[in-house]
Formats: C-alpha cells, structure tokens, sequence
C-alpha cells in the first residue's frame, strides 16, 4: 500500500497541511483572544474607564461555566453533521463563517449582541473544532510516518494563535475598551477564514461529502442507542428517575441546571445500555476502565479552566501586576499555559520516554492520574498567592508563573493520552460514539469549573485553592493505588494496536456465536 498521496508538498509535507494550521491557529487566536477577556468583561463596573457589563463574580463564572461546556458538547453535533451529511470540509467552512459572525456581534456595544454572539460562537467551535483535525488527518495516507510531525505541527498553531492572542487582544481590551478586543478577535478569525478558503485548491481529496457507504460504516447511531435503551428495562428505569427527577429541577430550581441533569440522565441510560449490550467480559471490563477514564477527564478540566474564570479574576482584583511602572493587563497572563506548552511540550515527552525506557510504569492511566496531582499541585501557589494577599493586601505575579507552569506540565502528562487511551477501550461499534462523550465529559469539567469558581464568593480564595490541591492529589493517589487492577481491567489493550484491537474484537464475537 502506498503511504504517500499525489499533492503539493512544502517542507515535506503537503501544503494542505499550512492552510488547516494557519486556518486553526487563528481560530484558535480568536477564541483564546474573547476567553480571556470574556469574565473580565462581565465583571467590569458599568460606569467606569473601561466599562462593562457590572455583573457579580459568581454571576460572571456561572456564564463562563456554561459558555465553557456548550463550546465541547457543540463538538457532538457538529461531529455528527460533518461524518454523516455535508463533510469535514463543508463544516469547518460553515463553523468559521459563524465563528466571523459570532465575535463581530460581540464587538457591537448592545446587550442584546452579548448572548447572540456567544451563541453564534458555540455553534461555530462545535462544527469547526472536532473536524478541522481529521482533515488534517486525511492528508496522510494510512502507514505514512509523517503523520505525526504533521499533528506536531498543527498543534504548534493551536497554541502559537493561544498565546499571541493573550496578549494582544489583553493589551488591545486595555487600551481601547473590551468590544475593541472581541473586534480584534473577530477580525483574526477572519483571516483565518479568508485563508482557508483560498487554500481550497490544497484540500480537494479530504473531508468531502460522506457516500453512502460511509454513512453507514457501522457505528451505532444515538437513534438506535435510544432503542436499546428503552428496551432494557434496567437502563430504561434508572433513565426515566432520573429524567423525572430533572424535569422536577427545571420547576423548582433552576431551568439550566435541570436541562444539564436531564442530558446526563440520557447518558447515564446510553451508558448503561451499552454495558448491557457488550458481548464479553474483556470488553465489559474494559468498559468499566473507560468510564474511570471519563471520571479523570471531568476532574481535571474541573480544576484546570478555573485559568480563565476563578484565576483571572484573581489577577485582577488581588495581584500586583505593575512591572517597571507598568500595569500588566490581567488577561495577558493567559499566555502562560500556551507559551509553556510550547517550551515544555518535548521535553516532558522525552521525559516520559525516558522514564519508560528504563521499566518505570508509564501507561496512560498513571500518566493521566499523575497530571492529575501535578496540576493539583500548581494549585498550592495559588494558596500561597492568597496567604500573601491577606498579609501584604497583594500578591506577586510569580505565584501566577509557577501556578500555570505546573498546570501546564499536568496538562503534558494527561491531556495528550487521554483521547488515545480512550479510543483503544472503546468496544469497535461505539467508538465514534465515545468520542462525543469524550467531549462531553470534557464540557461537563468546564462546567464544574465554573461551579468550584462561584463557590469562591461565599468561601474564599483560599479555601478553594486548598480543597483543589487537596482533591486533586488524593483523587490521583487513588488512582495509582488502584492501577494494577484497572490495568488487569484493560487486557493489554495499551500494547495492541488499532488493528489488532479491531481484529479481536471480531474473533470475541466469532467465538461468541461457536
């Protein structure tokens, strides 16, 4: 089988390649450039230099919670319109034209632009995001070695865009007014797009309109989940109590709270339905490793985006940030965790490389748990930024630096694995259908983010801080105690690859039917 495909190359790799990474890198500029404004301006008093929208911090951290998670559970549909209607292509075409109109709204100083905007911008992440790395996936042919430089590459836009956008559109937000910086924001991800589609020439083999055949490649669809879960009366009863307890949430509480129980009502159903249908103990086991995995997912995106929310308005309100007689705007601090991942990103891979090189465990769950703890960790700056704080009434920006640095490296040990590590567990059916959970487990950890942070109004910084660093390391420590069994869970599944994975599940359900 050939590993090369007939396009234009530059540098070694096909110039496709350059136009998904420029067109990512300022997608990516826009959107990092409105987060890590986007509780600064919420917060920021009405009637003063640079004027908000006035609202409380925990109002402000409660929107960025939802804003956070809608961006990934987005990600569900849009995957699922690109694999099954219009194509990757199409969709990171339509999700980047929404993305233009989405962060220009939010430059016009009118209330009612401020939702639209991010509505339009949670539609655009969902249908641009999960699709614009497949299409960088397809420009490879299958065995082509050059794959993962090429992801190596695009990554290094994903973060460029990040970074650079911290400090501009901080620096910008600054100076000339918050609706100056979503402009700035929007006028980035413009270029992106005109990029994009002037690049089409280069993208013509991949991410086109999906055939018949492929439509029905032999994933199951949520359609047919549903089926099966209704059908099981286990999942059927634990899904309709827990839908009744939502829909009474929804009268008597709150109506966004109860609609989020009610999503995870239906999953939990969906999760037990698939339980019920495996045919094996490998898979079922491997199964109960999976949903850990989810677990680890939401607990450390939990901790780690209080960056954008509890964090950056920590930066504003309580950190020295004037350096040399200059004030440092609080959202340039967001380049932090871009920039370290840039520097480190090959370094902590070597490290692990190493590390396993010389029969030290390095199997994606520990490395997974011990992010965990390392990230958890960073938090213990944050505590001492605040014992500073009650002591000095303000703390210095180098607890900021450490803090994001060691977030940054928990980010490089969990982050990189988990996606792989979940995929490889998957039973081969619901593989496609796993992956959306990913990026629900993914949102669901924003969200909670955004709860953790609002709990910071009643109970204090430090208080937080602490039962972060607290949580987090006991939760990875739990983790790593309980490795051994949950790998025996897995069968080796970390040692096979794709195809043999694939292959063993066909020979389970061959012996199954003998």
């Amino acid at each position: 089988m050939s590993t090369t495909l007939n396009q234009k190359e530059l540098f070694g790799h096909p110039v496709g390649l350059y136009i998904l990474f420029l067109t990512e890198m300022w997608e990516r500029f826009s959107y990092y450039g409105m987060r890590a404004i986007l509780v600064l301006y919420l917060t920021s008093e009405v009637i003063s230099d640079n004027p908000g929208l006035g609202w409380t911090d925990p109002e402000a951290l409660a929107l960025y919670g939802w804003y956070t998670m809608l961006v990934y559970v987005a990600s569900i549909p849009g995957g699922i319109i690109a694999d099954k209607i219009i194509g990757q292509k199409r969709s990171v075409l339509y999700g980047g034209l929404l993305l233009c109109a989405g962060h220009g709204v939010l430059s016009i100083e009118q209330n009612w632009a401020f939702l639209t905007g991010l509505g339009l911008i949670v539609a655009g992440v969902g249908l641009l995001k999960p699709n614009i790395s497949t299409l960088v996936g397809g420009l490879y042919a299958p065995g082509d070695d050059r794959r993962d430089k090429g992801f190596s590459i695009f990554y290094i836009g994903i973060n460029v865009g990040a970074a650079v956008a911290s400090i501009v559109v901080g620096l910008v937000a600054k100076s000339y007014g918050w609706h100056a910086g979503f402009g700035l924001a929007a006028i980035g991800m413009a270029l992106g797009q005109i990029i994009y589609m002037l690049g089409q020439k280069h993208l013509k083999h991949v991410g086109n309109k999906p055939t018949k055949a492929k439509k029905d490649d032999g994933n199951v669809s949520i359609p047919e989940l549903f089926k099966d879960m209704i059908s099981n009366k286990l999942s059927l009863t634990v899904w309709l109590i827990l839908s009744g307890i939502s829909i009474a949430l929804i009268f008597l509480w709150d109506w966004g709270y109860g609609l989020l129980f009610l999503f995870l009502s239906f999953v939990v159903g969906m999760m037990m339905a698939i339980y019920q249908d495996l045919n094996t103990k490998i898979e079922k086991d491997r199964y109960i490793v999976l949903l850990l995995s989810f677990l680890i997912v939401i607990v450390f995106w939990g901790a780690f985006e209080q960056a954008g929310g509890l964090m950056n308005l920590y930066t504003e309100s309580k950190t020295d940030r004037f350096i040399g007689g200059w004030e440092v705007p609080s959202a340039v601090m967001q380049a932090f965790n871009p920039v370290y991942i840039i520097l480190f990103a090959i370094p902590v891979a070597s490290a692990w490389m190493w590390w396993k090189n010389r029969g030290k465990e390095a199997s994606s769950l520990f490395k997974m748990a011990f992010g965990v703890i390392i990230m958890g960790l960073g938090f213990v700056f944050m505590i001492g930024a605040s014992l500073q704080y009650e002591e000095l009434g303000k703390s210095g920006l180098y607890w900021l630096a450490f803090a994001y640095l060691l977030h940054t490296l928990g980010e490089l040990c969990a982050s990189p694995v988990a996606l792989s590590f979940i995929t490889k567990l998957a039973p081969v059916r619901y593989g496609a259908l796993m992956m959306g959970v990913y990026f629900a487990a993914t949102g669901l950890g924003n969200k909670v983010a955004g709860i953790i942070g609002e709990s910071a109004d009643g109970a204090g910084e430090l208080t937080v801080f602490t039962s972060i660093t607290v949580f987090c390391v006991l939760f990875g420590l739990l983790v790593i105690a309980l490795l051994k069994p949950l790998k025996r869970l897995t069968h080796g599944a970390e040692e096979k690859t794709a195809e043999e994975l694939e292959q063993e599940n066909y020979e389970l359900a061959d012996s199954d039917i003998n």
